[in-house]
């Protein structure tokens, strides 16, 4: 029978976990020794992942399984870590959802769903675990966040209105949290990745021929994205944007004046669907 641990065990936290950019960044975790706790609805892909990244790096790797749209799952998630005998000091919110297409053309509780994951769902993550991570660092246990945005978030998207604006706020948080928590001992990163090489984008592809067509030398690679993030999250950045052309179009973005960002996304919106 296994001992229980007289005191919590550090672990990260990773949503979302079960494929795309969260199971890469569970991967890099792992690798650099991390105790894992690993959410998402899908069990058997989770547990599947758990138990390779557990017999490979010789960590523990828990499974949860969890829909964070739902209300009070953060506070059962929370209740659940420390019922296991864990706490969290790196804490990564990369569940979400995208919806594309036309914003009228979009049935309401699919914005509602988006809206409710990517932006209610992970404010109660931070808003469940934060103050704990707080408690921690100031005993000496350092704290980090990340929490996964969007290239999207810097700028409007037609056709993507709902997911950029949902992505934005995720940035916008990301941002303040980190200036609010300076000193602390808990950083806050936020990861904004450009087009991505995962389920995602395949789902994306299925529903717009224009997306499809989309330069391969734009997509970037899932490993190399959550590496950057992974390191930029240890490293305490607030910011950080995979790849050249990426980080191009956010200083254009941020530099350009607001009316000339939304004309241009308008006519390439309307261009495109």
């Amino acid at each position: 029978m296994p001992v229980r641990p007289t005191s919590p065990v550090p672990c990260t936290l990773i949503t979302g976990a079960s494929a795309g950019i969260g199971e890469a960044l569970a991967r890099c975790f792992a690798q650099a020794g991390h105790h894992l706790v690993l959410v998402a609805r899908s069990r058997d892909k989770l547990r599947k992942l758990a138990d390779e990244l557990a017999q490979t790096h010789g960590i523990i790797a828990m499974v949860c399984v969890a829909d964070l749209s739902r209300n009070d799952a953060a506070n059962r998630l929370l209740a659940t870590v420390k019922r296991r005998g864990f706490a969290v000091n790196v804490l990564v919110n990369n569940a979400g959802v995208l919806a594309l297409g036309s914003f009228t053309r979009l049935a309401p509780e699919t914005h509602q769903g988006l809206i409710d994951l990517n932006i209610a769902g992970l404010t109660a993550m931070l808003s469940a675990f934060l103050p704990g991570m707080v408690d921690r660092a100031a005993q000496g246990m350092a704290g980090r966040v990340l929490n996964v945005a969007s290239i999207a978030a810097f700028q409007p998207v037609p056709a993507l209105a709902s997911y950029a604006a949902s992505k934005a706020y995720v940035l916008s948080l990301s941002e303040s949290l980190a200036e609010e928590l300076r000193g602390s001992g808990v950083t806050v990163t936020a990861l904004c990745p450009g087009i991505t090489a995962t389920d995602m984008l395949s789902g994306a592809r299925d529903v717009s021929e224009q997306v499809s067509r989309i330069p391969e030398f734009l997509v970037g690679d899932v490993a190399d994205v959550a590496r950057q993030g992974f390191e930029a999250c240890m490293a305490g950045e607030a910011i950080c944007v995979p790849g050249v052309i990426n980080r191009a179009a956010m200083l254009a973005s941020r530099s350009t004046p607001k009316w000339l960002v939304r004309r241009v996304g308008g006519l390439l919106g309307r261009a495109s669907f």
